[in-house]
Formats: C-alpha cells, sequence, structure tokens
C-alpha cells in the first residue's frame, strides 16, 4: 500500500470514530449507546494503537513520504485520530462539545499499558516540538487528554506520582526552552494544559513532584509574560488564572511540611505577583487600546472573556487579601481623585465636547476605573458566609473597596444630574458598576432584614425577656457597614437604586445598560429581604408613582419593548406584596391610571386613526405594560383588580387592535402574548365566584380577539419574502396558545354558550381549527413553538370539543 492509501484510511478512520462516537438523528439513544459500547470494547484501542503507531513511523523515518505536504497530510490524520479516540464518550456521559473544558477521559483498563508507557508522552511532546500548527497543537491537545485520564487507571499512588512526575518534567522543559509558544494555537493548547494540570492532580500530589517549586516559578514567570502581553492571550489567560485559583484552594487540606520546603510560602509569593501583574496590565491596557486607534480589540468589549477572568479572580485574590487590597487602594485613589478634576472642568457638558486632550484623559481614567470596579466586584463577589475565614477581618478590606466604588457611583449620578444627562461616563464603566453592584446584593443583601431586627429583636415569654445575641455573620456584616463609613444598609441600598432609577432616565438607548438594570433590580426586587427594604425607598416610591416615558425615555425605545414588560412586572411585585400600597403610599388604581387613560385614549379614536403609525407605539407598550402587571399576579384577589379595572370599558379595544392590525407582526405579537398571559390560569388565580360571569366574560373576550384575527389572517395570502414565521405563523402560533390556555383554564363552563345561543365558542373553534389546518405540515414540524401550540389545541379539541371537531 501507498502512502496515499495510509492517509485515505486514517480518513476514513477518523470520520468512523466521529460517527459512532456521536448520537445520530434516526436511531434511538440505546441503539447507539450499543453499537458505540461494542466498537468501544473490540476495535477503538487498536484504532487508537494504529494512530500512536503512525506518528511513531513518521518519527522514527519509516515511512517515506513523497513530499513535505503529505508528510502534514499524514501527520495530521493521525493526530486527529489520536485525539478523536481519547476524546471517545467511554461511558455514555454525553460531555458537552460545546466548551473547551476537558472532563475525566474514563478510558478502559485494557489501556493502561500504553497511557502509562513514557514513550507516549514523549512521543506526542517531540511531536509537538518539531512540528508547526495544526499538527503541533493537536499533539499538545492529545497530551492535555492523557493528563486527564482518570485517577483509578492506575494501580498505584507511586505509579501515578510517575507518571505526573513525568508530565511536569516535560512541562518544565517546555517552559524553560518556551518551545513552539511563538505560535497563538501552541500558546492557547498550552495554556489549557496548565490550567487541566490541578483539575485532575491534587496539591499534594504536586507538591511531592521533583521539580516543583522550580515549575511553580516557571508558571509564575510564564503566566506573568502571557498577562504583560495580553493582546495576544486575551483568550488563554482565564485558563493560567484557573491554575492558581486551583491551587490556592487547595492549600488548606495540604500540610506545610508535606512534599517541597516551602512550597506555601513559594505559592504566596507567586501568587501575590500574578495578580499585581493581572492589576497593572489590565490598567495599562486602556491606554494602549485608546492609542491604538482600533488597530487593538478592547479586553473590556470581549464580555464572554472578561465574565471568565472575573469567575476566577476572587479566589487568587483572597489569598493575599490584605496585600491584594492594599494595591488595588493605591491604584483607585489617585485615579479618583485625578477623575474628580477632569470632572470638574467638564461637569456639565459631554465628554465628547471636550477639548481632545480632556477628551482623551477623562476616557483613559475611566477605562481604568472600570477595570477596577470589575476587579473590586469580582473581589467582593468571592465572599464567602460559610468559610472557615469568616470574622478574621476581611470585611473591612470589602468595605475598603466597596466604600471607593460607591463613591465613584455618587461622583457619575451627580454629574448626570447637574447636567440633566448630558455629563455621561462611558457605558463600559456603567456596566461596570452595575456588575459591582451585582455582586454586592448577592453577598450582603440577603442579610439586610436579619441585622435591622436581630440585634434588637426581644422575645417575650411571659414576665422572662431574652435578648437575642447578634450572630457572627451578624457582627461582620454591621462591621462592614461601620468601616465603610457611608451609613447603614439602608443608606447604600437607596444609593444603588438610585443610581437604577438615573440608568433608566437618562440611558434610554443603551440597550445593554438598560437590560443589566432591570436585572438587578428584578433581583433585588425578587429576594425577601431587599424587597421589604425596597418598599421603604424613596426613589422605588418615585419609580412606582411615575412610570411614564415622559419620566424614563427608555418605554419609549422601540428596542427596549421587552424592557417594558419587565419593568412593569418589577414594579407590580413589589406593590402587590404585604404592605406594599400603603409603603409606596399608591394604590394599583393608581398605579394603572397612565396605562388605563392611554387605553381610553386609543379605544376612542375612530378604525383608521386607530391603523395609523401614530398609534403603533402606544398600542405596543400599553400591551406590553399589561403583560408586565399581569406576570405578577399569583393569587385570586390580584388577578380581580386588574380584571375589574379592564372589565368592560376596555376589553373591545383588543378585538378592534386584533382587526386592524393583524399584518403588522410587532403589535399584534404584543397583543397576543397580553391575552396569552391574561387568560393563563397560572397558581389557580382565575377564580372567580359561583354567581360571577367573569369566567364567560373573559373567554368572550379571547374569543372575539382571535376570531377578529384569525379571520384576517385567513384571508391574507402567505407571504413569499421575508421571515414567514414572523410574518404569518408566529401569530397564529399565538393565537392558538392563547385559546388552548382558556380552553384549558377550568374557569368556564362551557357548555353555556350552546343553551343561550352564544357562538362565542363555536366561532372560536371553527376559526382556530380552520388556521391550524391551513398551516402545512412541514412547517408545524419546522417550528418547535408553532407545532406546540397546534398539536395542543388538536389535542384539547378532541379530548373536550369532541362534536365540533367532526
Amino acid at each position: 500500500a501507498t502512502v496515499d492509501h495510509c492517509i485515505l484510511g486514517l480518513q476514513i478512520l477518523n470520520q468512523l470514530v466521529d460517527e459512532l462516537n456521536i448520537a445520530t438523528t434516526g436511531r434511538t439513544l440505546t441503539q447507539h449507546r450499543k453499537t458505540s459500547v461494542s466498537f468501544r470494547d473490540l476495535c477503538l484501542f487498536k484504532v487508537f494503537q494504529l494512530g500512536l503507531t503512525t506518528l511513531k513511523q513518521l518519527q522514527t523515518r519509516q515511512i517515506t513520504c513523497s513530499s513535505q505536504r503529505q508528510e502534514v497530510i499524514l501527520g495530521g490524520q493521525a493526530l486527529g485520530l489520536t485525539v478523536r479516540c481519547l476524546n471517545f464518550d467511554f461511558i455514555g456521559t454525553n460531555p458537552d462539545e460545546s466548551t473547551e473544558d476537558v472532563g475525566t477521559i474514563q478510558a478502559p483498563s485494557n489501556w493502561r499499558p500504553v497511557l502509562q508507557d513514557p514513550a507516549t508522552i514523549e512521543l506526542l511532546l517531540d511531536f509537538y516540538a518539531n512540528t508547526e500548527p495544526p499538527r503541533s497543537n493537536k499533539a499538545m491537545e492529545a497530551v492535555i487528554l492523557i493528563c486527564s485520564v482518570r485517577r483509578s487507571l492506575f494501580p498505584s499512588d507511586k505509579e501515578r506520582e510517575a507518571f505526573l512526575g513525568r508530565i511536569i518534567g516535560g512541562i518544565r522543559e517546555l517552559l524553560k526552552n518556551q518551545t513552539g509558544l511563538q505560535h497563538q494555537d501552541n500558546y492557547h493548547q498550552f495554556c489549557r494544559l496548565l490550567g487541566r494540570l490541578k483539575a485532575n492532580y491534587q496539591l499534594s500530589e504536586l507538591v511531592k513532584t521533583e521539580g516543583y517549586l522550580e515549575w511553580l516559578e516557571l508558571a509564575a514567570r510564564f503566566t506573568t509574560q502571557s498577562i504583560r502581553n495580553w493582546q495576544y492571550s486575551t483568550n488563554s489567560i482565564h485558563y493560567l488564572l484557573a491554575l492558581w485559583g486551583r491551587l490556592v484552594a487547595a492549600v488548606p487540606y495540604v500540610r506545610p511540611d508535606t512534599g517541597a520546603k516551602g512550597h506555601v510560602q513559594a505559592l504566596e509569593n507567586h501568587v501575590l505577583s500574578v495578580v499585581e501583574c493581572y492589576i497593572e496590565s489590565m490598567l495599562g491596557s486602556v491606554e494602549t487600546v485608546l492609542r491604538s486607534d482600533g488597530a487593538l480589540e478592547d479586553p473590556l468589549e470581549d464580555d464572554g472573556s472578561l465574565m471568565e477572568q472575573m469567575d476566577r479572580l476572587p479566589t487568587i485574590s483572597r489569598f493575599q487579601y490584605s496585600s491584594v487590597a492594599k494595591l488595588i487602594v493605591a491604584k483607585f485613589d489617585p485615579l479618583m481623585d485625578k477623575y474628580r478634576e477632569i470632572m470638574q472642568h467638564l461637569m456639565t457638558t459631554s465628554t465628547d465636547s471636550a477639548p481632545p486632550n480632556i477628551a482623551q484623559q477623562a476616557a483613559i481614567l475611566e477605562g481604568q476605573l472600570t477595570w477596577l470596579t470589575y476587579i473590586s466586584g469580582a473581589i467582593i463577589g468571592g465572599h464567602s458566609w460559610s468559610s472557615s475565614r469568616i470574622g478574621n477581618g476581611e470585611e473591612t478590606l470589602d468595605a475598603s473597596l466597596s466604600k471607593r466604588v460607591l463613591q465613584l457611583a455618587q461622583g457619575m449620578d451627580f454629574r448626570l444630574s447637574n447636567s440633566n444627562g448630558v455629563g455621561k461616563s462611558d457605558p463600559k464603566l456603567e456596566t461596570a458598576m452595575l456588575y459591582y453592584f451585582q455582586n454586592f446584593r448577592r453577598v450582603y443583601m440577603f442579610m439586610w432584614e436579619q441585622t435591622s431586627t436581630g440585634s434588637s429583636a426581644i422575645s417575650t415569654m411571659g414576665s422572662m425577656k431574652l435578648e437575642s445575641v447578634p450572630s457572627t455573620k451578624q457582627k461582620v456584616y454591621q462591621n462592614m457597614f461601620e468601616h465603610m463609613g457611608l451609613g447603614d444598609h439602608t443608606v447604600v441600598a437607596n444609593l444603588i437604586v438610585t443610581k437604577i432609577g438615573k440608568n433608566l432616565k437618562f440611558w434610554p438607548d443603551e440597550h445593554e445598560i438598560v437590560a443589566k438594570t432591570l436585572v438587578l433590580l428584578t433581583d433585588m426586587a425578587g429576594g425577601y429581604s431587599s424587597s421589604k427594604l425596597l418598599l421603604t425607598l424613596d426613589t422605588v416610591k418615585y419609580l412606582a408613582g411615575h412610570h411614564t416615558a415622559d419620566e424614563f425615555p427608555f418605554l419609549n425605545v422601540p428596542s427596549n419593548a421587552r424592557h417594558r414588560t419587565t419593568f412593569h412586572a418589577i414594579l407590580v411585585r413589589l406593590l402587590l406584596s404585604p404592605n406594599g400600597t400603603d409603603k409606596l403610599g399608591i394604590s394599583f388604581e393608581e398605579f394603572m391610571r397612565p396605562i388605563l387613560d392611554t387605553m381610553a385614549q386609543l379605544g376612542a379614536l375612530d378604525s383608521t386613526q386607530l391603523r395609523s403609525e401614530a398609534a403603533r407605539m402606544p398600542l405596543i407598550g400599553v400591551f406590553r405594560d399589561l403583560r408586565g402587571v399581569c406576570m405578577s399576579m399569583h393569587n385570586r384577589r390580584t388577578f380581580s383588580l386588574l380584571f375589574d379595572l379592564l372589565e368592560p370599558q376596555h376589553f373591545p379595544l383588543m378585538s378592534r387592535v386584533a382587526d386592524l392590525w393583524h399584518d403588522q407582526p410587532d403589535v399584534i405579537i404584543s397583543l397576543l402574548r397580553f391575552l396569552g398571559e391574561f387568560c393563563h390560569n397560572k397558581a389557580n388565580r382565575v377564580n372567580f365566584d359561583q354567581s360571577s360571569p367573569n369566567g364567560i366574560l373573559l373567554f368572550r373576550v379571547i374569543s372575539d380577539a382571535v376570531c377578529a384575527y384569525g379571520r384576517r389572517a385567513l384571508a391574507s395570502p402567505t407571504p413569499t419574502t421575508g421571515d414567514i414565521y414572523k410574518l404569518k405563523y408566529k401569530g397564529m402560533s399565538l393565537a392558538l396558545s392563547v385559546l388552548n390556555s382558556a380552553l384549558g383554564g377550568n374557569y368556564v363552563c362551557f357548555g353555556v354558550f350552546s343553551l343561550y345561543n352564544d357562538p362565542a365558542l363555536d366561532n372560536a373553534l371553527d376559526v382556530s381549527l380552520k388556521m391550524a389546518l391551513s398551516i402545512p405540515l412541514e412547517q408545524v414540524i419546522a417550528y418547535p413553538k408553532l407545532s406546540k401550540s397546534v398539536f395542543g389545541f388538536i389535542e384539547l379539541m378532541f379530548r373536550n370539543h369532541m362534536k365540533a371537531t367532526l
């Protein structure tokens, strides 16, 4: 056979391993696993050995290739086969292929001699050192997989330690010589190898390895070098931070006298140098990016990589927290002083209209403060109330960082208010501030109710009074706010909520800021303690009393239509909470007045005016708002409040809108989504009195709207261009879903309609059945939401309305 035949055979094997590893459509999971397990037991090991043998023959020149290109292809195919065999789903765990994180490789026991053989690792490392990408990075990927084999594969600790020693030795040599690390792909895979090393081996094993301290020093040097050259390694830094985080997290479980002498002190020194280098480099990156005129990507704009780094930073920062906090404060204070000076010059003007040198200086300062805010938020988010280190004074360091971030937030708000929204900071700084608030809320806000009542709680039992003693957590919490020096938890909560209000008022066009601000408000309103505190704040009272587009322009921006729903859902949740109306000083009727007034104005329009472009945004807005209100109705009492306000004056508007706007997806979808929420009987909230006709009236509204839309939709031709689902099938799907909720809600006695010759039920069933049958079956199957609505409707028809069906 020729070399070309060998390449063809390897290609076939690569495809075969892929096909038998990944479940395909048309075969059940049981069938797939049966075939896969049989292949694993009978053939996979031989295929793996074949890949390694081919690599060995290439290395020793036993295979003579006619050209360099042929050698590259053969080596690539052999390496690909080796990696696929190691990546095989040995035990049917269906690993997630969307991530690069390698889990434990559950290699069978009969693979042990090959995997444990020193020649295997040496072969792959030698192939890595003597080839170019993509072969070299494939070889490194194979090394990563071999490093990840299950611990139980080795019969004794001695053999596992010898295996680990060979890996550590190989990594040391690569680090010393920087072999192949000038290539981006090789570098990325090598970072993955370092990040994976501690995940599969315990620190107690690593410290016993020969040359551990040298390896630690080389790894620290490589990490700092990588961080300094951040523009080439942004997507790889988090693997290195993960390595140090895992090493640090394992320190409490290793005796100081285990393994190499002084390994804990060495780790402390190296971790501190890594964190210092990270902070310095990220602050320096701001000016580098600005002066590159767009040639370099800003790390702050790569949200995925940034969050990966922030997730790993708390563990290593808190290992030497005192030194790290001092470093951050030493960076923060001078930057804050410079920023205040520049803001005094700018004050009521925008940064863009300032002289170029001032604008550039402000951009650099805001970028650096953005990094410090992210880092401070990440570190504070890493505080653990269950940690054994609680009460050792770390809360004072949290307070020191929080004080500076909150002072920065106050300064930003002051400028924003005084300039009536003109003097805005960099949107990235606003996003970083929201990230900090989110972490601060998660760590400290759950204690607010306990600390406000716990320390002064007195329980009376007969004539005896027992004073409760504050717990350690409460003491830590109170100590943190005392050291912060900005006031108690109420003051800080008001500061955060005020910032939320300012964001909603002055950043209407920044979709990301509005979205993250509402997520923060949702999370605060969702917590028991924090929601009770929110009801006492003036800013929340203002939000509840002024939830209109005049006060919050973001409500008028078309791209924020979805956020209107969230905004009103939050406010109604607070309003309808226990004592909510009393604490906010507004009744539900008063809260709903702006929405009802808009509906009354729209309802008074004639058909031409209601179909005009001027009515589009008010219609979308009012139905989005109503849906948000309805989402927060969780019981019979609250649902009845909304129903009584809408019936009978405002219900006719809905069928008119369905008839006039049937061909405009943005309007009709807003209406149908509201109706779907309104008639959905979650938590048995749609539950009227026995003598009440409200259930029938509600169904009539649904029937009128669905029939008005359905008749017009059926009469309209199917669009031949554009997104057919959005233009036609999405509305039909929602209409069927609305009717499904009404038919299956158990709040209507459907026999009443035929008894009194009311055509509402028959009309709704007739139009809906025609809609369902008008959609081609292949389209129904192609769109999951559509198929759920259609088949759900057909099921209800056959179960409860067989007569109408026949």
